[in-house]
């Protein structure tokens, strides 16, 4: 997942409140669309990992081979607006895929489409690049009396919902719609028992309404639910509609979050 910077989403939830400077271990091609980069950093021994959904502000180079200058101070957000153009990294939020504390290690899935820095990075990505890194936080909370979870999404938000069902407990239940582009593009999942996954191929289409209406059509669950919704900003507004108007959850029980809009490169 990746999101343009916005110094709103600043949520001092994070032990290091500026950009811990990270190095490339590994590069992991999952499928066609999805690349892993495991990265490590002696100071991710004080990161404080807050969900399966947990967001990380990735501070890429300017440009492909250029230094990466990392803000130095606690106040990164004005101190990155004073750097000149032709130094100051490019900033985009991704989801974290792995964690190892111990290990000092952090596993990242980059979708790679289109020319963006994200895609470019990850697809030349090796052991001894560098990249700067801040905790955003997470906000996957399902209440405790939640009978069923409902987890929705593109590719973008695969690396979340994937993570949020590794991370599931053994009586827990769950249904996910996740839209790709083709068999190609989904992803082994471990099994859960109370888990089940529709995986939706829209094909080329650069404008789908397949999830939704897949979803208008499905018979859910009967007891309380919670829904955890990401990817593409009109889709999950959608669907968000979708669930508060025709079938009747309380908007405090629905999460979602525009990862990225159509509009954009």
């Amino acid at each position: 997942m990746s999101l343009g910077v916005d110094p709103g989403l600043e949520t001092g939830l994070e032990l290091v409140r500026r950009p811990i400077a990270a190095t490339v271990l590994a590069r992991t091609v999952l499928n066609r669309q999805l690349i892993r980069i495991t990265v490590g950093a002696p100071e991710l021994d004080r990161f404080e990992y807050a969900g399966p959904d947990h967001l990380v502000r990735i501070f890429l180079p300017p440009r492909p081979g250029a230094e990466l200058i990392l803000p130095r101070t606690e106040r990164w957000w004005p101190e990155l607006q004073e750097m000149p153009e032709a130094t100051r990294p490019v900033v985009r939020n991704y989801t974290v895929r792995a964690f190892e504390p111990a290990a000092r290690r952090m596993g990242i899935d980059f979708v790679v489409h289109g020319t963006g820095p994200g895609s470019t990075f990850a697809q030349a990505a090796a052991p001894g690049d560098r990249l700067g890194i801040l905790s955003d936080g997470a906000d996957y909370a399902p209440p405790q009396d939640t009978d069923w979870q409902l987890l929705v999404g593109d590719e973008t938000a695969l690396p979340a919902i994937a993570a949020i069902i590794e991370q599931l407990g053994p009586d827990d239940r769950a249904l996910a719609f996740i839209e790709v582009g083709d068999r190609d593009d989904e992803l082994r999942i471990p099994r859960h028992p109370g888990v089940r996954i529709h995986w939706l191929h829209r094909g080329d289409a650069h404008n789908s309404d397949l999830l939704l209406r897949r979803l208008r059509a499905t018979a859910l669950p009967i007891g309380r639910a919670y829904a955890w919704l990401a990817g593409e900003s009109s889709l999950v507004t959608s669907v968000r509609r979708h669930l508060v108007n025709d079938r009747g959850l309380d908007k405090h029980q629905v999460y979602f979050c525009g990862y990225w809009r159509r509009t954009e490169a």
